[in-house]
């Protein structure tokens, strides 16, 4: 019997109240400006006829047998590979969850989809040497198309298939981006990315150095991972007229790497130009050479990689990469299933279960359905890929650049003028990211009429991309052989280039300091992981902040409402949460407003909510009220819709915290608006007599 009526104003407690993440609202809304605007990515691209969301893959019940993951514990990194190399079988990575939708569906597969799959590969595809899911274009594509979080894929992959050892690639200096970065700024990342989840890191520098190469190799191993320290395959060994990149060139580098700690000789055909009788006498005498265990990954763009696999089985490499049938040929890798059946009952079985692949092949054929919108027209295997030498990688995506600049009709003239852009460079690797810097110029010379006479003339005026620039400026490396000296002094106008690794000219970055400008960023505290997400990409990392802030996780929706909403009739489950499950009904949209907006009627968990969103292909009669930004603290927002009643301050008027500002009436009922902190009003945009909505700045 303490208790007084004084209680509620001694306890101040009471009023601190824990913010509402208010997640389901959040989907509605983007679900209803989906079903209503359609998603930015699939406008103006060929879409599906309303995709299903493919059936899931059964896993069974109780933890997953013994994998790869679990044999690199016991043996540690080193033993690991000992291990590879007294193998029999060929080791198979799986390449679907990265490079193989890279290269087809401009790296567009949603988490979502894989999360689906991963338990069933757990326990059906236990023989893998691993599965590559993560790195490359991935990073950043999904905070930028995607609005999700790259990291949370790892880890949810992670949980799902703990026995399988998880692969990325990271691009040496440019770690998971287009530029190099600050040396302390890889490390961070590599181990961040090792603490994650990631077992076996494929480095590769674009340019084939490998002093560019040293920063991320050292760090994967102070990591305790796999390191697969790679080289990248170019040109065509065996043609006597040129003699730059033969095989004097590739031992010599596969003993750099070798003589600097790599676990695992990684070869990288990006292009898919590696034939057949190459394969053979290549991959034999880097074994011989190095007594590394080679692991060799391709494209099939030319329609005969699979040959090239082969040939590279007999002599002997220990792993490759494909992907599942659904998932294969063209720009992407080899068929995984037709691979398996070809050895099967030789020396080299794959040991890999066929009835397996095929379920998983219907799984994935499911999916790929529901990306039509990015699929290339590329419908056969091309020879033109010897001429252009283009990689997998960069081939769907530069053809949809120059769809976008209006080339689409014009793309032999592009592919053409890529292998001229490569001449004029001094034939050079061709991988990201100096496979831009070639695809840029390509693109540019097509588009603005540029011959190469015009680009070699010292006379002649070039604009030239600024990914040029900085490449022949020195700034992504070195390239073998050197710099076109005339080129170079044209392009750089006077300019001194560089010569030394750009990484050591290079400060180390404050990661204190930066780390702050992140939070900001993302207006609220932020993880390691995160904070490298910002490290990386710092305008792509708060965009995809401010978007999650505005829309909530949609990560969570399956792909087919993430992309083309839903239509009123159509039902759905989210689960937002292990065991927190929103039960999603489109009843109805109503016609556009004056205001421009669109009432979208839901029944959520069996109760109705409305939202209502602008309709951005009309014009609205009443401009819309401005909406408060979430993120701003000096915003303050009406908590409902109503009719703004009474206001108690005027622009440039103190108020302290707890003051009332104005009042909003609604169902005969007055809310008072305070003051949460003392401050000076600035504006009101809210008089007496306005109407309001929930969110709107006043």
């Amino acid at each position: 019997a303490d208790y007084t009526t004084r209680f509620i104003d001694d306890t101040p407690a009471l009023f601190t109240f824990r913010r509402r993440r208010d997640r389901a609202t959040r989907l509605l809304h983007y679900i209803a400006d989906v079903s209503v605007n359609g998603n930015d990515e699939v406008t103006n691209r060929p879409a599906p006829a309303r995709p299903a969301a493919p059936a899931g893959l059964d896993a069974p019940a109780g933890p997953p047998p013994e994998g790869s993951r679990d044999r690199l514990k016991q043996l540690g990194a080193r033993g690991f590979a000992d291990w590879m190399r007294q193998q029999t079988r060929l080791l198979v990575t799986d390449t679907t969850m990265r490079d193989g939708h890279q290269s087809l569906l401009a790296t567009r597969m949603r988490t979502f989809d894989m999360v689906e799959a991963a338990p069933a590969y757990a326990h059906a595809m236990a023989d893998l040497l691993s599965v590559e899911c993560w790195g490359g274009a991935t990073f950043d594509v999904a905070m930028r198309f995607l609005n999700e979080c790259p990291w949370d894929r790892l880890r949810r992959l992670r949980e799902k298939m703990p026995n399988l050892m998880l692969q990325m690639l990271l691009r040496g200096a440019n770690g998971v981006g287009y530029t190099t970065y600050p040396d302390n700024v890889v490390r961070e990342f590599t181990l961040r990315a090792a603490d994650s989840g990631i077992d076996v890191f494929r480095v590769f520098d674009s340019l084939n150095w490998v002093e560019n190469m040293r920063v991320g190799m050292d760090a994967v191993l102070e990591s305790g991972a796999l390191l697969e320290a790679s080289i990248c395959y170019t040109g065509d060994m065996l043609d006597a007229d040129r003699p730059k990149y033969d095989l004097d060139y590739y031992v010599a580098m596969a003993r750099g790497l070798k003589a600097a700690g790599t676990h695992i000789l990684g070869l990288k055909d990006m292009a898919g130009v590696l034939k057949p009788q190459a394969a053979r006498l290549l991959v034999r005498t880097l074994r011989e050479e190095t007594g590394l265990p080679v692991h060799l990954h391709t494209h099939d763009t030319s329609g005969i990689s699979a040959a090239t696999i082969l040939a590279a089985a007999e002599a002997g490499v220990d792993a490759v990469d494909a992907a599942i049938d659904s998932f294969s040929g063209l720009t992407s890798q080899p068929n995984l299933g037709s691979i398996v059946a070809a050895l099967r009952g030789t020396e080299r079985d794959t040991g890999l279960d066929a009835a397996a692949i095929r379920r998983f092949s219907d799984y994935w054929e499911a999916v790929r359905g529901a990306y039509a919108a990015f699929e290339s027209d590329l419908r056969f295997g091309a020879s033109e890929v010897y001429l252009h030498e283009m990689p997998g990688g960069q081939f769907t995506n530069l053809r949809e650049q120059a769809r976008s600049l209006g080339l689409d009709g014009r793309w032999h003239e592009v592919a053409r003028a890529y292998a001229e852009v490569n001449e004029m460079f001094g034939d050079i690797v061709k991988v990201t990211p100096s496979s831009k810097v070639v695809g840029d110029m390509a693109l540019t010379m097509v588009s603005s009429g540029y011959s190469r006479r015009d680009v070699e003339d010292p006379g002649a005026e070039i604009s030239f991309p600024g990914s040029v620039v900085s490449f022949f400026r020195g700034e992504l490396g070195q390239p073998h052989g050197g710099f076109p000296a005339a080129l170079q002094r044209k392009i750089l106008k006077g300019e001194a280039p560089f010569t030394e690794r750009p990484g050591a000219r290079m400060a180390a970055l404050d990661l204190a300091a930066t780390r702050e400008e992140a939070q900001k960023a993302a207006h609220r505290q932020i993880s390691d992981e995160e904070f490298c997400s910002y490290l990386m990409y710092p305008k792509v990392f708060a965009g995809f902040a401010a978007f999650r802030r505005e829309n909530g996780p949609v990560d969570v929706l399956p792909t087919p409402v993430f992309f083309y909403g839903m239509r009123p009739g159509d039902e759905v489950s989210v689960d937002i949460d292990p065991g927190k499950t929103l039960h999603i009904r489109l009843l109805a949209l109503s016609d556009t407003d004056d205001q421009g907006l669109v009432r979208v009627f839901f029944e959520l968990n069996g109760q109705p909510r409305t939202v209502r969103v602008a309709n951005r292909s009309t014009k609205a009669k009443i401009p819309p009220r401005p909406k408060a930004d979430a993120a701003n603290p000096d915003h303050v927002a009406a908590p409902m819709p109503g009719l703004i009643s009474t206001v108690a301050v005027e622009a440039g008027q103190k108020v302290k915290a707890g003051d009332v500002l104005l009042t909003i009436e609604a169902m005969k009922m007055e809310t008072a608006i305070h003051a949460e902190r003392d401050g000076v009003v600035a504006t009101i945009t809210a008089p007496v007599g306005t109407q309001v909505d929930a969110k709107d700045l006043i």
